[in-house]
């Protein structure tokens, strides 16, 4: 009898090692059809899953106080499981050279614990090579066993989009890839009770590393150039979001729109490609220009704050600005790795007083993380100037009345990034109106 028919008969455990926002829903998914030890070392959020409270906003309490997983930051529960599923983090450093140290921890932690005849599957983003070449050898390390022997490794890239209703992973077409045939065969099996819109069964792990790592940066260099040319299309006078409304009438244009480029897998998964390229002696050109793009579009914002500040004859040391939306992305709590903090740190350098507003913002994270004081709307001050950076659904809704009574004065300025309002409403009411 292979694993996958004793998960399925739940004579073995499932365990997935990561319980964020791409390995909770994974988990509960997978605790609907099989027996699923949930492990993370963080043992405030276990403590949150145990009661009933979901930290992650991307599956619901009721999932989780439903959920017939085994919550758990006790690494010796690991040692029950034959199937392993590693959904951490992977992020870059500073000089955003790709930082390991989570997929090398949990590895440790899973190596410590493996026995015969387990399979382990990577979600994390990496670089092609990483399950092969640094994962591997720490499994045989910490276990004293022999991969292709006693256990097998495979790579199955995670897909989830947080916040994201529509694409989940339910109805999204999963890439599986195994060390051998047999291998694969057993991830593919096994992931098909969760992906049912099904799974693409890659050549190989590498492929599997490799695809993954180019979907993303395939956006990065879409939006890098939209970006580009919303900064050229400023300087003409001209509205970047007519011009890609009238070409994308065009059967083949790409509807790509201009933006900020946050979060934990645009704006980082680029780096990995570029990072193994340059180990191998190839130095990327496209792909680190849209970088050094996209990087630069917080500081292109604060500078067309700033130039609007002074068009409108406000002294800009002490002009007061309001920020709304400080999350990496519409309707999603998280703060990491979101760039409208450039916005805010550009600003501050120039006096200008910030204050952020963000109803959906994790208020702690942003404090612990930036040192950002983020107030409710119904707490909002007035401003010389406000900038809504982020299209949170709380924020659709505010109209031109709204807006008019949280100014200083008479003179109006807003920042649109995303396009939200109506423009022309907004300029016949006198506004200084600017979007990307």
């Amino acid at each position: 009898m292979n694993l996958y028919n004793q998960l399925l008969e739940k004579k073995e455990k499932l365990a997935v090692v990561g319980l964020g926002y791409v390995g909770m829903p994974l988990a509960v998914a997978f605790a609907r059809k099989l027996n699923v030890i949930g492990f993370d070392a963080n043992e405030q959020k276990v403590a949150l899953y145990h009661k009933g409270i979901d930290p992650t906003k991307e599956v619901g309490d009721e999932e989780i106080k439903k959920t017939t997983m085994v919550f758990t930051a006790d690494p010796s529960k690991l040692k029950e499981a034959k199937f392993f599923v590693v959904a951490v983090p992977t992020p870059v450093r500073d000089d955003t050279v790709p930082d390991l140290t989570p997929v090398e921890s949990a590895t440790r932690t899973i190596g410590k614990q493996l026995t015969e005849g387990s399979v382990v599957v990577y979600e994390s983003t990496v670089y092609p090579g990483v399950t092969e070449e640094v994962c591997v050898p720490i499994l045989e390390r910490e276990s004293g066993l022999k991969c292709g022997v006693d256990f097998k490794v495979g790579y199955s890239p995670e897909r989830i989009n947080p916040s994201d209703k529509e694409h989940v992973l339910s109805n999204i077409v999963k890439i599986v890839s195994g060390m051998d045939e047999e291998t694969l065969e057993v991830v593919a099996s096994t992931y098909e009770l969760v992906a049912l819109a099904g799974v693409h069964r890659a050549s190989s792990i590498k492929v599997a590393e490799a695809a993954k790592v180019i979907e993303n940066s395939q956006r990065d260099i879409n939006i890098a150039f939209m970006n580009e040319l919303s900064i050229i299309f400023h300087k003409m006078d001209i509205d970047t979001r007519e011009v890609l409304e009238a070409a994308g009438t065009k059967w083949n244009f790409l509807k790509f729109q201009p933006g900020l480029v946050g979060g934990h897998c645009i704006g980082v998964d680029p780096y990995y490609l570029t990072h193994k390229a340059a180990q191998l002696g190839y130095h990327s050109q496209i792909i680190l220009s849209g970088r050094r793009i996209n990087d630069n579009m917080g500081k292109f914002v604060a500078e067309n704050i700033v130039k609007g500040l002074i068009k409108q004859d406000k002294t800009i040391k002490n002009s007061r600005v309001a920020i709304l939306g400080f999350t990496f992305k519409e309707n999603c709590q998280d703060t990491r790795n979101t760039k409208v903090i450039d916005i805010v740190h550009e600003l501050k350098e120039y006096g200008i007083q910030v204050q952020v507003v963000d109803d959906v913002a994790d208020a702690e994270e942003a404090k612990s993380l930036y040192d950002v004081d983020i107030v409710k709307l119904k707490d909002m001050g007035q401003a010389d100037a406000i900038a809504v950076c982020v299209q949170h659904d709380v924020f659709r809704g505010l109209n031109r009345e709204w807006f008019d009574k949280h100014y200083c004065d008479t003179q109006k300025l807003l920042f649109d990034l995303k396009g939200m309002y109506d423009k022309d409403s907004f300029r016949k009411a006198g506004y200084y109106y600017w979007r990307f």
